[in-house]
C-alpha cells in the first residue's frame, strides 16, 4: 500500500484500548483480502503489545461489515485463490480466538455474512439497537459456512440453522436474546458503553486475563470430564502466580491491587 492511501484498517489506541477500525465505507467494510490481511497484520503486533490490553473491533461509515466482497470473489474464479481467500479469513478469526487480549465487537448498522462472523468469534459484541444481523449466503447461492463456525457456537443449534437456512435478518434485541451479542444500546450510547466496558476490563491483571480467556477456548471444545481436569490444573497454577496472591491480599485489606501489568 503507498503511503498516500487510506489505510484499509485504522489502529487508534488510547489508556490501554486498542480500536481496530474497518475502513472501507463505501464498501460497508466488506472483507477484500487486503483488508483481512491488514487485520492479520494488526493483530500480530497487537499480541505482542503489552500496551493494548482490550482489542475494539469497529467500522467506519454506515455499517459495521457487510461480509465478503462479492465483487472480489465474482473477479476470482480460480478455485486456488478461492480457497486461499476463505482460509486467511479463517486465520483472522483464530487469531481473534488466540489474542491474548479481550476482543469486543462495537456493532452499529448491518454486521452480515463473514461481518456476523466476526461478531460470533469476539469475546464480547455490543450493539446500537438500529443493528441488524445475518448470514444470508444461502439467498444468493452461497451457504454461510464459514460463518456456521463462529454463530453455531455462539448460539443455539436451532437458533443458527434458522439464521442460515433463511438468510432472514435479525435485530439485535433478537442477537442479544440468543446470546449472539451481549447487549443492544440506543445507537448514541453505542460509544460510550463500549469505552466503560473496555475501561472495566483494563482495571483486571492482564496477564490473568490473557490465562483465563485461554483456558475458556480450550475447555469448551472438551467432553465435562477432561474441561474439569484440565480447568483445575490451570487454576491451580493460577494460584501461585504473583498477580494472584496480590489480588487476594488487597480483596483481604480492602484496598485497590498493584497488577504487575
Amino acid at each position: 500500500m503507498a503511503n498516500n492511501e487510506t489505510p484499509l484498517v485504522i489502529r487508534h489506541d488510547k489508556s490501554g484500548v486498542c480500536t481496530l477500525t474497518l475502513n472501507r465505507p463505501r464498501a460497508r467494510n466488506a472483507l477484500s483480502l487486503s483488508m483481512i490481511d491488514a487485520m492479520i497484520h494488526n493483530l500480530s503486533n497487537i499480541a505482542e503489545d503489552p500496551s493494548a490490553r482490550v482489542v475494539v473491533i469497529a467500522g467506519a461509515g454506515p455499517a459495521f461489515c457487510a461480509g465478503h466482497d462479492l465483487k472480489e470473489l465474482k473477479a476470482t474464479p480460480d478455485p486456488a485463490a478461492t480457497q486461499i481467500l476463505f482460509s486467511r479469513c479463517s486465520d483472522m478469526m483464530m487469531r481473534l480466538v488466540r489474542l491474548p487480549q479481550p476482543v469486543i465487537a462495537k456493532v452499529h448498522g448491518v454486521a452480515t455474512a463473514a461481518g456476523c462472523q466476526l461478531v460470533a468469534t469476539a469475546d464480547l459484541a455490543l450493539a446500537g439497537n438500529s443493528a441488524e444481523f445475518a448470514t444470508p449466503g444461502v439467498n444468493i447461492g452461497l451457504f454461510c459456512t464459514t460463518p456456521s463456525v463462529a454463530v453455531s457456537r455462539s448460539i443455539s443449534r436451532k437458533k443458527a440453522m434458522e439464521m442460515l437456512l433463511t438468510g432472514a435478518p435479525i435485530t439485535a434485541a433478537a442477537a442479544e436474546t440468543m446470546g449472539l451479542i451481549n447487549s443492544t444500546v440506543p445507537d448514541d450510547d453505542l460509544d460510550e458503553t463500549v469505552d466503560a466496558l473496555a475501561k472495566l476490563i483494563t482495571s483486571k491483571s492482564a496477564h490473568i486475563l490473557s490465562l483465563g480467556k485461554k483456558a475458556f477456548y480450550e475447555q469448551i471444545e472438551k467432553p465435562i470430564a477432561e474441561s474439569y481436569v484440565y480447568a483445575s490444573a490451570v487454576m491451580a497454577q493460577n494460584m501461585l502466580d504473583e498477580d494472584c496472591t496480590e489480588g487476594i491480599s488487597a480483596f483481604i485489606e480492602k484496598r485497590a491491587p498493584n497488577w504487575r501489568a
